[in-house]
């Protein structure tokens, strides 16, 4: 083996990177999880430039970085296939085989084998759909954590620096859920306080006041923390190295195939954008569990109206609309003033021979990762159609 160099200039993708967006900390534990010896889901990269190295058989050869993100996309989203197939099949199987066992045991709850229907007692239901719904997401994060081994401060940004951030995402969100949820608000199809659980395939009807606010408050809180931790904590966190729109674009477009629901998806897209957006403005993830909060509490807000059928609940609803609208609206135009001179950079970018477009479908490809999201998408159309 003979080793060639015509010119002494280092490449490397680690020191390349834009580490300009995130405190000292941050970084410092970044690219010393990005440099570990043994670290297959680095995007890791460093030679001599112009250096060509032979090899017996094959004559010289160029190492270049275009083949280690190759490579190191397919070894990420191979983990991140394998985490999104087990959400699909807690979410669609798991909750199958509770009702089964619990209704072996004595309980009262029941599901038919080819509906996804519930049915039975109010704490019943609701301790099951909390269970799959907490397990869906808590199982797939925790296989990333296992899996990446990020650093804490890297997985779950934790550094808030930029309030600007989180007013500007939560406005965002105010304007955006306002503006998509218009169709329904305003379709001739009959509402009532169910519609909130309409996604749940459950039979609403047996619930008492308790199973209502206990799963609302779960609904709200503690699964919007937990779903932001798995796509804008360990999933974001390790696509990062590519550039943070590429972490945006992915992330989002998962968390919206994940709800197999196409009435849904484009504002989980919108609001995860949002939620990314924040998070990186402000330095923490906590403004991305806050958007998402607000989204849900703004669907919860319009529900209950939808339920007021008075001679009054049409301005009623038109007003709170209103209101919410212009008020994002407003403390979004401040928020852009006052940021007009803040030369801050926030958003890490990073360029290679490999475009956005290409980066993305070289991901889109790779096993699992690739069937579970079609099947999103095909499980998303039947039910449109159905």
């Amino acid at each position: 083996m003979q080793v060639m160099n015509n010119e002494i200039s280092k490449e490397s993708v680690i020191d390349d990177f834009d580490y300009s967006t995130q405190g000292a900390s941050y970084n410092k534990k970044f690219i010393s999880w990005r440099k570990r010896s043994v670290n297959p889901f680095s995007f890791r990269f460093e030679k001599i430039r112009n250096e060509s190295v032979y090899i017996d058989g094959r004559g010289f050869v160029v190492d270049s970085a275009d083949s280690a993100e190759h490579d190191a996309l397919i070894r990420i989203f191979y983990v991140l296939g394998i985490a999104c197939l087990m959400w699909v099949v807690i979410d669609t199987i798991f909750s199958k085989i509770l009702v089964f066992g619990l209704e072996k045991i004595g309980f009262d709850i029941h599901s038919a084998f080819m509906s996804s229907t519930l049915y039975g007692g109010g704490v019943e239901i609701v301790s099951v759909l909390a269970a799959s719904a907490f397990l869906k997401v808590f199982v797939p994060f925790f296989y990333l954590r296992k899996r990446f081994k990020l650093p804490k401060q890297v997985e779950l940004m934790s550094s808030a620096n930029r309030a600007a951030g989180i007013v500007g995402a939560i406005a965002m969100v105010l304007i955006i859920s306002t503006v998509t949820s218009l169709p329904s608000a305003y379709s001739s199809e009959t509402k009532e306080i169910y519609e909130y659980f309409a996604s749940l395939n459950t039979d609403v009807s047996v619930w008492g006041q308790r199973e209502y606010l206990f799963y609302t408050i779960f609904d709200i809180v503690i699964m919007s923390a937990l779903s932001e931790m798995f796509f804008r904590g360990a999933m974001f966190a390790v696509l990062r190295q590519f550039g943070d729109p590429f972490a945006i674009i992915v992330t989002s477009l998962t968390a919206g195939l994940l709800t197999q629901n196409f009435q849904e998806m484009l504002t989980v897209i919108l609001i995860s954008i949002v939620a990314s957006w924040g998070m990186l403005r402000s330095g923490t993830i906590f403004t991305a569990i806050a958007s998402s909060i607000i989204y849900k509490m703004y669907r919860l807000a319009i529900t209950i109206l939808e339920a007021n059928r008075s001679d009054t609940f049409i301005p009623i609803k038109n007003f709170f609309m209103i209101v919410v609208f212009i008020v994002g609206a407003v403390v979004l135009l401040i928020v852009w003033l006052l940021g007009k001179q803040d030369d801050e950079h926030y958003i890490a970018e990073f360029h290679s021979k490999m475009t956005m477009r290409q980066r993305i479908i070289h991901s889109a490809k790779v096993f699992p990762y690739s069937v579970v999201m079609a099947i999103c998408a095909v499980y998303a159309v039947i039910r449109l159609v159905t």
